[in-house]
C-alpha cells in the first residue's frame, strides 16, 4: 500500500497549482492555435519522457501524429503511428485527460492491453489485462544487458492480495 505524508506534501502541490493558473493564465492570452499547439507539444514530450525512462525510444514526429488525431487537430503532416507509438498515447492520454477518474482494476487492464496489444512482450507470450499469476514462477524484477542479467527482486504472489499485485508483463 501507498502512503504519504499530507502535511509534507500540500505546501509542493499548492504551489504547482499557483504556478499552473498562472501558466494558464498566460496560454489564454496566446490564442487558440497557439494554446493547441502549446498542449501538443507538451503531450508528446510527456510521451517521450515517459517512455525514455523504461528504456523505449519511440519516434517523435509518429508520437505527435497519433496525439493530435486523437485530440482532433487538423494538420497537414499527420504520420501513420506504428502499434506501439499508438498504445502508449492512448494510456497517457487517458491519464491525463481522465485523471480524476478512479483508478480501477478495468481501467489498468486497459492500459496493459494499450501497451501489449500481441500479448507478448518482446518474444515472451504474457498475460495482458488481468492480474499476474505465479505460474511461471514469481515476478522477477531484472536488469542488465542480454547475456548477463541479473534478478534483483522476487515476489511471490500472496493469496488474497489481487488488488496488489501488477500486471503480469511486470517479472
Amino acid at each position: 500500500m501507498f502512503y504519504w505524508d499530507h502535511q509534507a506534501l500540500a505546501p509542493h502541490l499548492a504551489q504547482i497549482r499557483h504556478r499552473q493558473g498562472r501558466l494558464l493564465g498566460r496560454m489564454d492570452g496566446l490564442g487558440f492555435s497557439l494554446r493547441q499547439e502549446a498542449e501538443l507539444e507538451t503531450l508528446t514530450l510527456d510521451v517521450l519522457k515517459s517512455s525514455e525512462i523504461e528504456g523505449e525510444h519511440l519516434n517523435p514526429e509518429q508520437v505527435r501524429s497519433s496525439i493530435a488525431r486523437r485530440l482532433g487537430m487538423e494538420t497537414a503532416w499527420t504520420i501513420a503511428a506504428e502499434r506501439d507509438v499508438e498504445g502508449v498515447v492512448e494510456m497517457m492520454l487517458d491519464a491525463t485527460q481522465n485523471f480524476q477518474q478512479p483508478l480501477g482494476a478495468e481501467r489498468l487492464f486497459g492500459w496493459h492491453a494499450a501497451l501489449f496489444p500481441t500479448g507478448r512482450s518482446g518474444m515472451r507470450k504474457i498475460i495482458v489485462g488481468a492480474w499476474r499469476d505465479d505460474a511461471a514462477g514469481p515476478m522477477q524484477v531484472v536488469s542488465g544487458p542480454v547475456g548477463k542479467k541479473r534478478c534483483t527482486t522476487k515476489h511471490r504472489q500472496q493469496r488474497g492480495c489481487r488488488k496488489r499485485c501488477l500486471p503480469s508483463s511486470i517479472r
